[in-house]
Formats: C-alpha cells, structure tokens, sequence
C-alpha cells in the first residue's frame, strides 16, 4: 500500500516548472532600457566644420547683435508685446499683420523641404539652435577640460582640487552663456537697454525674471547635457525625416565597396594586395560623431548630417596615401550605380525638388511684393452695440462707428474720414485726425442721413463704405483706404 500510495502523493503535489530563459532575449530586454551613455566626440578639422563655424558665428552674430541695432531712435528689432506693436527695422506689424507671420512660416516649411530633398539634413547639422548652441558648449568643454582622452580620464578620476577647479569652471562658464543668451532673447520682447539697466540695478520684472532663467536654463540642460538625446528622441524632425528623402537625395554615405573589407595595416602596405579595403577601422569617425552612430552601418534617423566623419576620414585617407571621399555626400543612385559627380548632380534637378523651388519662389515673391505695397496704416471698423441706429435732431438718422487708425510709420501723419455710397451723408467727428508715430487710436465717428433720404432708403441694412484718407499738406489725399459697412434704418 505504500508503494501504491507515494503516486498518488506525487499526483497531489504542485511542482513550479521554471521557464525556459533565453539568455539573448534577456539581454535585449536589458539593453531597451539601458542607460544613456555619455559622448564624448572628438575634436575634428576639415573642410565641412570650418563651414560649420562660421554658420555658428553667423547666426550668434545675428542672435546677440540684433537687440542692439538703433532704428529711428528704438530698438531696430522689438516684439512689444505691451503695446502689441512689432517693430522690424522700418516695418511696423500690429496683430492684424497675422499673415505676414503665416508667409514666413510657409517660406520656413517650403525651404526646409527643398534643402531636405536635396541634401538631407542640412539644417540639422549647420543652423539649427540645438546642433549650434551643443557645438559651442562643447568647445567650453574643451578649452576647459581638454580633449577627449584627457575629458574621459578626468571623469573616470576620483575627486581632486583639480578635478572640481575643472568642473566648477565649466559650470560657470556654461551658466553664464546660458543666462546671457536668455538676457538676449528676453531683449527681442523689452527693450534691451531698459532690460540692462533693470538687470543692473535688481529692478526685473516677475516675467523679465522667469524668461531670462527659463531660456538659460533651457540651453544649459539641452546643449551641456541633452545634447544628442534632443536630436534623436525629443526633434520630430529626425522621425518624419524619411518622408522626404529619396534614392537621390545627398546624404552622407560610406562607400562599403571601397572600403570593405576593413582592417587595421600600415600606410605601406598595399591594402588590395593584402586583400583589404580602404577603411583601416580606426574608429575616428565613431568618435568625432556628436549623436555616436557608426556611419559605416548605413544611414540612421540620428545623422544630423554634420559631416564631420567626412572630415575626420578624408584626413585619415591622407595620411594613409588613399584618395578622399571614403566618407562623403552622394545618393543612394549614385553609390548603387558608381555614378560620377556630374551624373550625380544631374538627378539633383528632379520634380520634386523643381516643385520645391517653384513654390518657394511664389511664397518669397508675393511676401515681398506684399511688404512692398503695404499701406502705411491700418483701418478696423466696429459699430456701436449700445446704438445700432437712432433719430436725432430734425429727424436725421444716425449711426456710430468705432474707427481704430493704425499709424504703420514712423512719422505723424494726418487722416480724414468720409463716406462713399450713401447720398447727402454727413460725418461728424472725422476730420483733421493726428496720430503720432507707430500709434494706434479708436475715433468715434458717427454717420447722419437726412429724413427724406432715410424715407427713400426703407427700413434695415443698406451698403455703404467708410473712406480713410491719409493727409498730406494742403489737405490733399496721400492714401485712402475703403472700409465696407452698414447703414442701419430703425423702424
């Protein structure tokens, strides 16, 4: 009975069973969620960066100077926010200017396009904010850690006077780049020399004080530790990307036909008679590269298209006695085919980018032509709510009108209000209007119909327009504008 029992027993008993662990499948988990590991890139001389530099340089020269250029004794460029006047050199935009902004976001979407299809990410890797503001922190870095080897070894050091005199002297420096570039932006919306005087003298706003630090702390955590991790998880740019490349766009290649098999080999050996490609797998273009790809694995979303690999490897091929060009700019055609540059180039004219340029050209064209034969002021007509329409004195019919006038110059000018379509209309209150320079005013004006006129026109709306005219001495008209309203007849 015992030894019939015992498989019973075991029959009772749960025994776990213990999944089958794939070690592979365990790592990959791992490695999803593995923590970033910080770059440190190299410092590289070439053609492209010294491109690279002077857009930097360009476009901070702009960003800082701009604030401080005078225009008709104020600020040259200054969004007032306040009094809602945005001035742009000899242009002055209100907010009914809307169009003009929507203009200039479609040239910004339309040139962005037509660099996208014909040379990738061009604006990535030269113009834009983040790949400028991480390239100039990283040079801070540089100047005050050292180079790469010496940055790699101080941070796996242990803490020294040395050490926190480095790193105290970065953050300081960074800091205080930061908080001037937040100083500047906050100068595009407040005066910039009222903003130096307030900085100076501890008198900033509550909203002058949150921008200045806000933006200062935007660049400092985005170009001294974001860096690359903005470019390749946070810019949507970098995912949609690919919508507009095709097999003819430039982007930057690596030639594995040339440069395959890679191996290690000294400048004297002949590489096809050792049965090796040009790369010699030095790795230099792994570690001058600010998002750390390998551009020898094909092209990836996290290229900004800084050419900085091209650079590194073209002096890598001198100094190894190999033509340039291992790494370079060329389509995807051009690499399959062995096409040339003349053939290469030649695709570059395709549709595509030939609609681009059309549409871009039409954009820029009418944004122009639209500036140029902008009014010198603005009119905005609103009737009064409180009296659609009423009987004053001897029986005449009137309407009120609020006019705003916006002086779009720089300059006092002198306006006159009248009425057109409307027979025997008398307007009160519109003559001899002085606004001074950039300013904007509401004006009551109203519209007086004689009875006999107000009999023959019946009950309810009639069309009519209200002519703004802008005064030039003797009373002679410069410009006018047409304003279309209605005259209200009360029952």
């Amino acid at each position: 009975m015992s030894e019939s029992a015992s498989p019973s027993a075991d029959a009772k008993r749960v025994i776990p069973i213990q999944p089958a662990v794939d070690p592979q499948r365990r790592e990959e988990t791992v490695l999803l969620y593995k923590k970033a590991e910080k770059i440190y890139a190299r410092e590289v001389f070439g053609w492209f960066t010294k491109w690279r530099w002077v857009l930097v340089w360009l476009t901070q020269l702009v960003f800082y100077c701009t604030p401080w250029l005078m225009w008709n004794d104020r600020q040259a460029v200054l969004f007032d926010l306040g009094t809602r006047r945005f001035y742009l050199f000899n242009l002055v935009l209100y907010p009914q200017d809307l169009i003009y902004l929507t203009a200039l976001l479609m040239i910004s979407a339309y040139g962005l396009f037509l660099f996208t299809a014909v040379a990738g990410r061009l604006w990535c890797g030269y113009a834009c904010p983040q790949s400028v503001y991480t390239e100039i922190f990283m040079w801070i870095e540089r100047k005050i850690e050292g180079d790469r080897t010496r940055r790699m070894k101080l941070d796996k050091a242990p803490w020294s006077v040395q050490k926190v005199l480095r790193k105290t002297g970065k953050q300081v420096a960074w800091i205080s780049f930061a908080l001037w570039t937040g100083y500047t932006f906050v100068g595009y919306f407040t005066p910039i020399r009222e903003l130096a005087q307030a900085v100076v003298s501890f008198g900033l706003g509550p909203w002058e004080t949150f921008w200045i630090l806000f933006y200062g702390f935007a660049t400092y955590g985005n170009a001294g530790y974001m860096r690359e991790q903005v470019c390749k998880y946070m810019c949507p740019y970098a995912r949609f990307q690919s919508a507009m490349f095709d097999r003819d766009t430039l982007i930057i290649s690596y030639d594995e036909k040339r440069g395959e098999p890679r191996g290690s080999r000294s400048r004297k050996t002949d590489a096809k008679a050792a049965g090796k490609g040009d790369c010699i797998d030095c790795t230099l273009c792994v570690q001058v590269c600010p998002t750390g790809i390998d551009i020898r694995k094909g092209l990836q979303y996290e290229c900004i298209g800084c050419a900085a690999c091209i650079d590194v490897c073209d002096s890598v091929m001198d100094k190894m006695g190999a033509p340039r060009g291992l790494i370079r700019y060329a389509t995807q055609n051009s690499m399959d085919n062995g096409w040339g540059r003349a053939e290469m180039w030649a695709r570059v004219a395709r549709p595509r980018v030939l609609l681009y340029t059309a549409i871009l050209f039409v954009v820029v064209g009418a944004f122009v032509y639209s500036i140029y034969n902008r009014p010198s002021f603005r009119v905005d007509i609103v009737r009064d709510r409180g009296a659609l329409a009423r009987v004053v004195d001897e029986g005449f019919v009137e309407n009120v009108y609020r006019v705003q006038l916006m002086n779009a110059s720089e300059r006092v000018q002198r306006y006159r209000i009248g009425v057109e379509q409307l027979t025997a209309a008398r307007v009160e209150g519109g003559d001899n209007i002085v606004l001074g320079p950039a300013e904007a005013r509401w004006v009551p004006v109203s519209v007086r119909v004689p009875p006999e006129v107000a009999a023959r026109m019946g009950t309810g709306a009639t069309g009519m327009t209200l002519l703004v005219e802008q005064l030039r001495q003797g009373d002679r008209p410069q410009v006018d504008v047409r304003e279309h309203t209605t005259f209200m007849v009360p029952r």
